[in-house]
């Protein structure tokens, strides 16, 4: 098994399932023991912000606030440098816990011994 998950999501309420699936298994795998990084990019950039998670609903699925707070608290999770820059998010407006890095980050965690990645 995998030591470290890297986790991309680049879905967010224009494709609900997708971008639930995408915070369920991250969630998962932060109460697994499981070391896990969480990409915010393209539509998923927006739950960077405070408040954007609570507005996501999916019936059945689990509230996408809790989720996300789980991964911060235990996790690392990332905003997508040139996602951010395109929809004018800075490090002052996101949620304590979110950096912002690029994608040179982003392929030195993939790349990196023990670790799986997964896109959603």
């Amino acid at each position: 098994m995998a030591k470290k998950l890297v986790i991309k999501v680049t879905a967010g309420a224009d494709s609900p399932e997708r971008c639930s699936q995408a915070f369920t298994v991250a969630a998962v795998a932060v109460a697994s023991g499981v070391d896990v990084s969480l990409w915010l990019t393209g539509e998923s950039a927006w739950f960077a912000l405070p408040g954007r998670a609570a507005e996501f609903e999916l019936s059945h699925a689990a509230p996408l606030q809790d989720l996300l707070g789980s991964i911060v608290a235990g996790g690392r999770v990332t905003l997508c440098t040139q996602c951010a820059a395109r929809r004018d998010i800075t490090e002052k407006d996101v949620i304590e816990g979110v950096r912002i890095a690029g994608a040179q980050v982003f392929v030195q965690e993939a790349v990196s011994d023990g670790t799986q990645a997964l896109v959603y």
